[in-house]
């Protein structure tokens, strides 16, 4: 009898809020997280666009969403 093993299992689909819209996020309307302005903040800035401090969780993650797709405009990840 062969028991459980984690891996060979199949990976699940992730179902984290990456995957989700942000307008489905429980927490979309909350104001954005420091982490969340501080990233936008050099995407901005690498775009040559401006910066607003006032939006939502959900309105910054779909605008850091359509600033990473611009190639060249979107700095590096630092590791933490």
């Amino acid at each position: 009898m062969s028991s459980w093993n984690p891996k060979r299992a199949r990976p699940r689909a992730r179902q984290g809020n990456v995957e989700k819209d942000p307008e489905d996020w429980v927490t979309g309307a909350a104001p954005m997280t420091a982490a969340q302005a501080a990233y936008l903040k050099r995407l901005c800035e690498a775009a040559g666009e401006a910066f607003s401090a006032n939006l939502t969780k959900a309105t910054a993650a779909k605008r850091i969403d359509a600033l990473r797709k611009h190639p060249g405009h979107a700095p590096e990840r630092r590791a933490s």
